[in-house]
């Protein structure tokens, strides 16, 4: 196996050790001169050191530029083999204590460089030290040991030596393979570590459902993509929060009955979200418990459609109630009324006779409407789907509406915000008509002292959005979820079946409505409607692949019968 280790960062760790170990025998070789009297040249021992000291610095400025890290390597080892001779000769040669300096340098290429190059080190180690021996012992150069063995025992001074430096080198060669044996183990075991805890991590942030980890004291530690993007924030802005302060309701708890539960958190935009959320311990096998998991799933879809489901029946039921008795009631009624008007022809009726008669006419008209609006609602109703710009119709509706409103001086004021030019639908403009007509009688009828009507029309992705905005004093928190139930009228004199019969109208263009108030701030009803492009042609919508994917994302369960979210 080849050795993973970072080339470049031992080189420089070797430099570094290098200077410190040449500094630190400056110092100890200084002292010995200053303290003992020494036939050893000081002079040129210190210029050696320096010139070491410059080719370390050299070797240092190098190694950010020059790639070749092997060659750095061989120069390096050669050059310390070289100033490591010069060292020892300048210290008294074979008395020299510095000799030492040869195995550290073998062991340094056999980290370093391949085995082989441990024994060359070593036959260089041994070439240089007994040259530099032999010449001194010799005269060839001047020496400067104190002591002059025989020529047997300098002889087994240059053997003891280079059995020495080939132990070291073959010691060092087996250390350095196991050494890079052990680091290729350790490379593979902690890339093999990194990807395990990468393929979780991944497992966790893929996860479609919100996952959130706690420590005992409810404050977050984890959170994956799908809970940041539940809860509307980013991860940094969780982690160290409470739990329970993203949630309306208490959350489940460990121990304490149920681990599951539904929970309502409020959105940013002041839309109710319903979330199911389960609790477990997180635990350790020998650590006990030091936290909890939460696991939640957003449910306000589902909730919608099962209000909507209830919803159907309920006006299933209502509209069948209607078709049974609307015409048994009307018969009677016209006969009441005819002998009402009978009787109020007589001319000798008093004017408490002719007050009460006066109130059974009113009565059976205001009975009459009821049937009317029953029968509405009850019947098929027929539709006439064509291509539209929906701005027209609604200015219709505007413009009638305010002359009604100048002529009556109601103090009503009608603001347009249109952010299109044109909005085409495929739709029945006459029923779309009434659509409109409907949520602006009922804004003109909630602002009794005056106010604004604010119409906006904007494009919401596949869809056209119509907002009816009022000033009025806001809608009961126990109406709005069944606002567009029969029957839930809050006007005085209201039959509570116009909104009944706009949620029929939507339904069958495959709209969507709801509405949103806050007591005291007034009431926005929202119409959606598909957007159809006018390049595609006459009688060519486009419409999104996914049904629910109109549906505005933050909707609550009772947007979609009209009760849409509150804030």
């Amino acid at each position: 196996m080849q050795s993973m280790f970072d080339e470049r960062q031992w080189l420089a760790w070797l430099v570094k050790v290098r200077i410190i170990i040449l500094t630190f025998l400056l110092g100890i070789e200084l002292a010995i001169a200053r303290l003992t009297p020494s036939p050893f040249p000081l002079r040129f021992f210190i210029n050696t050191i320096l010139l070491w000291y410059t080719i370390s610095v050299f070797y240092l400025l190098l190694l950010s530029f020059w790639e070749e890290l092997r060659i750095q390597a061989v120069l390096q080892v050669l050059t310390d083999l070289v100033l490591v001779s010069l060292v020892v000769y300048s210290t008294g040669g074979e008395d020299s204590s510095l000799n030492f300096l040869y195995p550290l340098v073998i062991i340094v290429a056999s980290v370093l460089l391949p085995r082989l190059w441990a024994y060359l080190t070593a036959a260089l180690a041994f070439i240089l030290y007994g040259a530099v021996l032999e010449l001194a012992y010799f005269g060839v150069i001047p020496s400067y040991s104190l002591s002059h063995p025989e020529l047997r025992g300098f002889q087994a001074i240059i053997a003891v030596n280079l059995f020495a430096y080939v132990a070291v080198a073959y010691l060092a060669g087996v250390l350095s393979a196991k050494l890079r044996q052990v680091d290729v183990r350790l490379k593979h075991t902690s890339g093999a570590l990194e990807n395990l805890q990468a393929l979780h991590e991944n497992i966790i942030q893929s996860i479609s459902g919100g996952l959130i980890t706690t420590g005992l004291d409810g404050r977050i530690t984890l959170a994956n993509t799908a809970a940041q993007s539940l809860l509307a924030h980013r991860e940094g802005e969780l982690l160290g929060q409470a739990v329970n302060q993203f949630f309306l309701d208490p959350l489940p708890e460990v121990g304490a009955g149920p681990t599951h539960g539904e929970v309502r958190f409020l959105a940013g935009n002041a839309y109710r979200k319903t979330f199911r959320v389960m609790v477990s311990a997180l635990t350790v096998p020998s650590g006990g418990n030091f936290g909890y998991v939460y696991t939640f799933d957003d449910l306000t879809e589902i909730r919608r459609l099962e209000r909507e489901v209830r919803m159907q029946d309920r006006l299933a039921a209502v509209g069948r109630l209607a078709a049974a008795i609307a015409h048994e009631i009307r018969n009677p009624l016209t006969s009441i009324a005819g002998s009402v008007g009978m009787l109020s022809g007589i001319s000798d009726l008093s004017d408490e006779h002719r007050q009460l008669l006066q109130i059974v006419t009113r009565e059976s008209e205001r009975l009459n409407n009821i049937i009317t609006d029953f029968l509405a609602y009850s019947r098929g109703k027929q539709y006439q789907f064509q291509k539209v710009d929906l701005l027209p119709l609604l200015n219709d509706t505007l413009t009638l509406l305010e002359n009604r409103l100048i002529a009556q001086n109601t103090g009503i004021r009608i603001e347009r915000n249109y952010a299109a030019e044109e909005a085409l639908a495929l739709a029945d403009g006459d029923r779309i008509k009434q659509v409109f007509w409907n949520f602006c009688e009922n804004a003109v009828r909630a602002m009794q002292g005056g106010g604004t009507l604010r119409i906006g029309v904007e494009a919401v992705g596949d869809d056209w959005q119509i907002s009816f905005a009022d000033t009025g004093p806001g809608i009961n928190p126990q109406i709005i979820d069944k606002i567009f139930e029969p029957f839930q009228s809050q006007f005085e004199g209201g039959t509570g079946l116009g909104l009944a019969i706009v949620y029929q109208i939507v339904q069958a263009h495959e709209g969507k409505v709801w509405a949103r108030s806050k007591p005291g701030q007034g009431s926005v009803f929202v119409l959606r409607l598909r957007r159809l492009i006018a390049a595609e042609g006459f009688g060519r919508a486009q419409f999104p692949a996914d049904p629910q994917a109109r549906a505005p994302e933050s909707m609550t369960a009772s947007a979609a019968v009209g009760g849409g979210p509150r804030g």
